[in-house]
């Protein structure tokens, strides 16, 4: 090899990250590596290592053609040689194992019972044949050979990311499993005749039980036996000590292959001074009399692994409940502190900054705080009963006993720590969970971990920071000042979870008072702040929520509320500190469903109850200057990352946000009696155009970016209906109409086309499903309605108008008001439709009877069938639409006379009315008053169910009663009647007014 090659290899080994280019080259040095298997190297997590153990392996057998034709085999090899040493060594004396790396099996993963089949195959058992016909010696020498080989095969899968890191440990525990049984057949061949006498189980403790076991860990275990059917009990229990001891030695004795690990039976009762095997009935008479806390806490993770699986599973049964009534005992959270901070105290001080496991932010931290949350909690939730960490984090979260962000912060860490603990003890297969302090290993780690730009300093932040996160996390589930005082139960009166609860809860009128328990016990016991917390307040809050129409709505409102927050800082400080919030809170928890839905979209709106100034509406400039900023900053950002279709939804969906936070505002404003309906009703059509405001203007960013030039249009919307007239409701859509105008030179064609395609993607981003109230544009009063374009042109709007408008068209236009888009366009739309809503002369008869048969013909076919006609708000007799029609009619008879008229307000026409003489005050009055009324009770409806309905609510005597509380009156029936009477009077207005003396056309 020429001194030019060397050097060019050198400097290509040192690319590939082998940091002994030179040793690298002596040792390659004889051996014709093909240049992709070279080049393959670079894979490796240690470069170095990997090619010391492939060097290995190929001086036993030549497995370079096979690895050519299988370039995932060969990265599986060297990624399991780039990390660890002793499977390396594995591979050197057995190096036909590399076949499991290969083909279509590599990535599959075993199942419990292929694995246990395997390996008792492998000494000469089988599930029908559990006796090998080997001797013990080689029996276990094959036992050590075949797990190997599976640990490799895992391996391979572990770092090749086919597995997550719950996928491997729990592969670990079922292989662990499969040994402990494959060592349980060597131990009953030994034992011969006398293994007849019992039946023995298994019962898997700790990582192994929780099917979360390292590569290399002490497998703990505790023994059950049963005598045989006729057997006598203690030739029983003497042939079952053998057997289990047997099985211990046949997994943990030194062989010319090693051992496997230590089978650890300190767990069981009286640990390693009671007897290795005990009856069930001796297991349940240990734990009902001498039991300490930590045994309990032992066996939340118990587990039936090997032997006789029934008899396991019956010891599991027997004992599942005393684990579950643990937290009962006295000093029970005290114990469990206790335990860990000895756990911590007997780590070797130059240890306890390497320490994985036992050290502060190690992975006995995050176990410590499941476990018990878990013991706690358990006693009435059963989904929390599991012996697995990572799923019984998950379920804590679903529950709500752990905050979402604090459980998917913990559970990643988790996974983080056990990952670096398999890395590891992969390297030299030893039991171990300190962090490495040699730069090389270091090395090696991060960049297993991929990272590859610094791996010491990436990987060294990256520990440090999940460690921290760990700590944090552990104390604040862990230790707590309250902690003591919320797992105890409290006396009769104050403990609200227990039964004697149940006569006060039916009292104050739960419907469900067992229901209402459940969230009691869910939010009062346990060992959270929170519960401490709620536990002072719940008392008072009963009655609170008693003094509200659902008072079992309410409570469950508050705990989901509080689940959802957890146990943010400031949520805590505001219910301990400001009795006010948590009253405020229970009423409009129990008063509306609307006002809850949108508080549990976004819990941190309870911060608004504070005070009357977090509830005032905030001004429309306010609004718009936040919603265009937030348009802004996302389509800004989209400019730049090229993905403006996704960041425009990203954008209107930071809107919505906006929305929903101050409709919450408005709803509860209006619940607490702090804005009347005119106040609501401006409110809801500001944060409407806000709104779409911004929503247009995310739109025409996607579509002017689309079409890489500004639009050759100016663009506008008229708020039209209910919207027009700033008389919005918590379920109106938002009537519209669109209108542009061509810029000069600008193509009609094209203008249109843009014009059309902003329209469309503002209906479009608006329409996305999201966690808010739906805001539904609707152009259906446009020209020609639903048959005509969705948009127009100014000149096209002034042709129809001149030559086809209907006279409901104009009474439509009474309402237009231009809110949105190019204020020049918006000018002279209005002054367009000015003289068409009203008219220089008025109406003529002929229009008269065409609205007056309109109206008519609403009331006859739009009313819904079936329903009482007199209940219904907006098209029943003295309702919305009674009063809206006589304002609009008086309107397009007077107002061009009259500039009081000109506006797009009900009740402000009808007090121009008034002043200009056109109205009597007094029918003004009762015209305004059954209006109000009508809208009150379709807002109470609606925040009260939550969906809309026009129908003055009768038969659900739940939401009947919570609408009349409500709007103030003290029973359902007296709602009824003065709805009836200003109804019935406005409508006797109206015929006088609207239709004549005669009442009909």
């Amino acid at each position: 090899m020429s001194e030019r090659r060397l050097e060019s290899l050198a400097g290509r080994l040192a690319r590939l990250g082998i940091t002994d280019a030179a040793g690298a080259e002596h040792r390659l040095e004889g051996h014709d590596l093909d240049d992709a298997l070279l080049d393959a190297l670079g894979i490796a997590a240690d470069p170095d290592l990997a090619l010391t153990g492939l060097l290995r392996i190929l001086e036993a057998i030549d497995i370079q053609p096979e690895l050519a034709d299988d370039p995932a085999a060969r990265d599986r090899l060297l990624s399991v040689l780039g990390v660890s040493a002793a499977l390396a060594d594995h591979l050197a004396r057995h190096p036909d194992h590399w076949k499991v790396l290969s083909g279509p099996g590599a990535v599959r993963r075993p199942t419990a019972e292929e694995l246990r089949g395997s390996l008792l195959r492998a000494v000469g058992a089988g599930p029908d044949d559990p006796a090998p016909r080997a001797g013990a010696e080689d029996a276990m020498v094959a036992l050590r050979v075949a797990y190997r080989r599976a640990l490799l095969h895992l391996a391979a899968r572990d770092l090749t990311h086919v597995l997550d890191v719950e996928d491997v440990a729990a592969e670990l525990a079922d292989l662990a499993s499969a040994a402990l049984e494959a060592g349980l057949a060597i131990a009953r061949a030994e034992l011969g005749d006398q293994a007849e006498l019992c039946r023995l189980a298994v019962i898997g403790m700790g990582k192994c039980g929780g099917r979360e076991l390292n590569y290399v860990s002490d497998v703990d275990v505790v023994f059950v036996a049963e005598p045989a059917p006729g057997q006598d009990e203690e030739a029983a229990l003497r042939a079952a000590t053998k057997l289990a001891s047997g099985m211990m030695r046949a997994c943990s004795d030194s062989t010319t292959e090693g051992a496997l690990w230590e089978v650890d039976a300190a767990l069981r009762p009286e640990g390693k001074s009671g007897p290795l095997v005990r009856t069930l009935a001796s297991h349940q008479a240990y734990y009902e009399r001498w039991a300490k806390t930590w045994e309990f806490q032992a066996l939340l993770k118990a587990r039936p692994i090997a032997g006789d699986r029934k008899l396991g599973e019956e010891y599991v049964e027997t004992l599942a409940p005393l684990v579950w009534r643990a937290a009962g005992r006295d000093n029970f959270v005290e114990d469990v502190q206790a335990m860990r901070r000895r756990v911590e105290e007997h780590i070797a001080p130059e240890q306890a900054g390497r320490q994985l496991k036992l050290g502060p932010g190690g992975l006995r931290d995050v176990e410590f705080a499941v476990q018990l949350l878990q013991l706690v909690h358990g006693r009435a939730d059963e989904d929390l009963r599991g012996p697995n960490t990572l799923i019984a984090l998950k379920k804590l979260s679903w529950g709500g006993y752990v905050g979402r962000g604090d459980a998917a912060a913990l559970g990643n860490a988790y996974r983080f720590l056990r990952r670096v603990e398999h890395l590891i003890q992969l390297h030299r297969l030893r039991r171990t969970h300190l962090v490495p302090e040699e730069e090389p290993a270091l090395r090696r780690l991060g960049r297993a971990l991929g990272f590859r730009a610094d791996p010491v300093r990436e990987f060294t932040a990256e520990w440090r920071r999940h460690a921290r996160e760990v700590r944090r996390l552990h104390e604040k589930l862990f230790y707590r000042p309250l902690l003591q005082a919320v797992a105890r139960l409290p006396d009769d009166e104050a403990r609200l979870t227990h039964e004697a609860a149940r006569t006060r809860l039916e009292a104050l009128g739960f419907g469900d008072p067992a229901g209402a328990l459940r969230h009691l016990e869910a939010l009062t016991s346990g060992v959270s702040r929170r519960a401490a917390i709620q536990r002072t307040l719940l008392p008072v809050m009963l009655d609170w929520f008693a003094d509200g129409p659902d008072p079992d709505a309410g409570l469950l409102g508050f705990r989901q509320v509080s689940d959802a927050l957890g146990t943010t800082p400031w949520y805590l400080r505001l219910l301990r500190d400001d009795v006010s919030v948590a009253e405020r809170m229970a009423h409009v928890l129990a008063s509306s469903r609307y006002a809850t839905d949108l508080l549990l979209r976004a819990p941190e709106a309870v911060g608004m109850l504070g005070g009357e100034s977090g509830l005032t509406p905030r001004p429309s400039d306010a609004l718009h200057a936040e919603a265009q900023a937030a348009v802004r900053r996302y389509m800004e950002s989209a400019a730049a990352m090229g993905a403006l279709q996704d960041r425009s939804v990203d954008a209107v969906a930071a809107v919505r946000g906006l929305r929903r936070r101050e409709l919450f505002r408005t709803a509860v404003a209006d619940l607490l009696g702090l804005l009347d309906e005119r106040a609501t009703a401006e409110a809801l059509t500001s944060i409407t155009t806000v709104t779409l405001d911004a929503a247009l203007r995310a739109a025409v960013d996607r579509i002017e970016t689309e079409r890489r030039s500004p639009l050759p249009t100016r663009f506008a919307i008229v708020a039209m209906g209910r919207y027009g007239g700033y008389e919005l409701g918590y379920s109106s859509d938002a009537d519209v109409m669109f209108v542009h105008d061509p810029l000069p030179g600008a193509a009609d064609r094209e203008a249109s086309a843009a014009a059309h395609a902003v329209a469309e993607e503002l209906r479009r981003l608006l329409a996305l499903p999201a966690p808010d109230p739906p805001l539904v544009i609707d152009p259906g009063l446009r020209p020609e309605g639903r048959q005509g374009p969705l948009v127009r042109t100014l000149d096209s709007y002034a042709s129809y108008y001149r030559r086809w408008s209907a006279p409901w068209e104009s009474q439509a236009l009474l309402r237009a008001a231009p809110v949105i888009g190019d204020e020049g366009l918006r000018t002279r739309f209005q002054e367009l439709i000015d003289p068409v809503r009203w008219p220089e002369d008025g109406i003529d008869e002929n229009a008269l009877r065409q609205i007056r048969r309109l109206k008519a013909r609403m009331e006859a076919e739009r009313l819904p069938r079936g329903v009482d006609r007199r209940l219904h708000t907006k098209l029943g007799p003295g309702g919305l639409s009674d009063v809206e029609w006589v304002a609009q009619l008086l309107q397009l008879q007077h107002a061009h006379e009259v500039a009081g008229l000109r506006t797009t307000r009900t009740l402000a026409a009808l007090d121009a009315a008034v002043e200009a003489g056109l109205l009597d005050s007094e029918d003004a009055s009762t015209l305004t008053e059954a209006w109000q009324m009508a809208t009150r009770i379709r807002n109470a409806t609606m925040l009260v169910r939550g969906r809309a309905s026009d129908l003055l609510p009768t038969e659900h005597h739940r939401e009947r009663s919570a609408v009349t509380s409500l709007l103030g009156y003290p029973t359902s029936g007296a709602l009824l009647e003065d709805y009836r009477r200003r109804a019935r009077h406005a409508r006797m207005v109206v015929e006088r007014i609207f239709y004549g003396d005669d009442g009909n056309d």
